[in-house]
């Protein structure tokens, strides 16, 4: 595995179709299921590693997220990475930018109510990688539901080159969706986040049975964290999978997403809800049956 830090390293080195995995690195199961995807995609697979500053508020933990660039190298060369895109700052960023992006209505609720400016920072960077690297396709994961809609929209209203693909959430042994910041959890905190999965695996039993009132789906999620004392729900909402909107009937493809306070952590998961036939099916993602990477740091 070849390690780069400057776009044009990558570029000189693409082949046939490029497969790109943008991540913020601390890998985990997730991650590396991201580059399995690429894989069955690409010809040459890339991963970014790179922990945004413009995604983080004043407020926010850019200082104390997780990073390990020794281990997500030997991660990544394992996983069948060809290319390891490790900038710093000032090479993804010689300048403050000046020109930037404006996600809209997008932004307004969920995670960019909670975190504003985030998906400005969020839109700059992976602008610059689809600019930058110039993959044919770019994978990734569907536990950030709203960036994924949020970065499909980018890339369509750009006109961008790029297939953009979503892959399903990797979930440990309890049902927690796998997030590099898991490992700020205590055994006892993971314990009682498996009640997010909990109430999200109950909406999807229930809208894959007919059940189509966002209010009832919601409260599904909400009912599973409320009795939680080591939990504190901050949302819990049905948004459409095209604008991010919050619906109140599941009438078109959606995603069911929350966001819980685990003491000083937040964890973010979903459900995608998508049309079958005459009903829906929900993506429930994938679960491990092996203590993840995450628990080893732990």
């Amino acid at each position: 595995m070849e390690v780069v830090t400057s776009f044009r390293e990558v570029r000189d080195g693409n082949r046939g179709v490029v497969g790109l995995v943008p991540t913020m690195g601390y890998l985990h199961e997730g991650h590396l299921s991201l580059v399995k995807r690429a894989g069955t995609l690409a010809d040459r697979v890339v991963m970014s590693l790179f922990v945004n500053p413009l995604q983080f508020g004043p407020n926010e933990d850019l200082a104390h997220y997780p990073r390990d660039v020794e281990r997500d190298v030997e991660l990544a060369a394992a996983a069948g990475v060809d290319v390891l895109f490790a900038p710093d700052v000032d090479d993804m960023y010689p300048e403050r930018p000046v020109v930037t992006i404006d996600v809209g209505s997008m932004a307004d609720a969920m995670e960019g109510s909670r975190r504003p400016g985030h998906f400005a920072g969020v839109a700059m960077a992976v602008a610059k990688l689809l600019a930058g690297i110039q993959p044919d396709v770019a994978v990734f994961g569907k536990k950030d539901a709203q960036q994924l809609a949020i970065v499909r929209r980018l890339a369509a209203d750009l006109s961008l080159p790029v297939e953009v693909v979503g892959s399903p959430t990797i979930r440990d042994a309890g049902g927690v969706a796998l997030s590099s910041r898991n490992i700020f959890l205590s055994t006892a905190q993971r314990e009682a986040a498996s009640a997010i999965g909990r109430g999200l695996m109950a909406a999807a039993d229930a809208a894959e049975s007919g059940e189509r009132r966002g209010a009832v789906l919601e409260d599904l999620v909400a009912s599973e964290i409320g009795p939680e004392p080591e939990l504190r729900l901050d949302y819990v909402t049905l948004a459409a999978t095209a604008d991010c909107s919050r619906i109140e009937t599941l009438d078109r493809d959606a995603f069911l997403a929350t966001a819980v306070h685990v003491g000083p952590t937040t964890l973010i998961d979903n459900i995608h809800l998508e049309r079958a036939g005459g009903g829906f099916t929900a993506d429930r993602g994938v679960v491990l049956d092996r203590p993840s990477v995450l628990e080893e740091t732990t």
